[in-house]
């Protein structure tokens, strides 16, 4: 699994993709992750917030500065993991080529088998380019709320990526 690029994506990527990126990086060894935003202001660092969401996990915290998804990384990723059904569709609209291996978090936990194939064969069999997003798909935003928010937005997120995670 090593050999591996993954992206999380989110709008801000300050921080549902932050948490994300957190456990992906503490919990698979050698995977190359990178986080990345949809509308991002270059270069903020992470609220408070976030970084406590992520302490609560008990994962590093990450030296972490916002910054937007470029064509370089979504093209050399092996899987985008969105974190809502708006960053799917931005894919979709802004980097079509990597639509294919764009996918929501939900709808990996729910849907990604491990089949024994390489992961390539099997998103090509999602479709996910195509798929039609459900409502239920999206983490929601945790931004502007309170501490308790970050806290079961990182909850969610973790508990969804360890179902994915042995799959990938």
């Amino acid at each position: 699994m090593t050999d591996l690029h993954v992206v999380t994506l989110c709008t801000g990527n300050a921080a549902r993709s932050v948490m994300a990126g957190a456990v992906l990086r503490e919990h698979v060894p050698g995977l190359l992750v990178t986080t990345s935003g949809t509308h991002v202001i270059e270069g903020m660092p992470m609220s408070w917030r976030t970084r406590d969401a992520i302490a609560s996990l008990g994962l590093p915290i990450p030296d972490h500065r916002s910054r937007q998804a470029t064509v370089r990384e979504l093209d050399s990723a092996d899987l985008v993991i969105a974190l809502a059904r708006e960053h799917v569709l931005w894919m979709r609209r802004v980097h079509p080529k990597a639509a294919p291996r764009t996918a929501t978090l939900k709808r990996l936990a729910r849907d990604l088998v491990d089949d024994g194939t390489p992961l390539a064969d099997r998103l090509a069999r999602m479709r996910l380019h195509e798929v039609e997003l459900e409502p239920t798909e999206d983490v929601l935003d945790p931004a502007g709320g309170d501490l308790d928010v970050f806290l079961d937005c990182a909850q969610e997120i973790a508990e969804l990526l360890h179902a994915v995670i042995p799959r990938l």
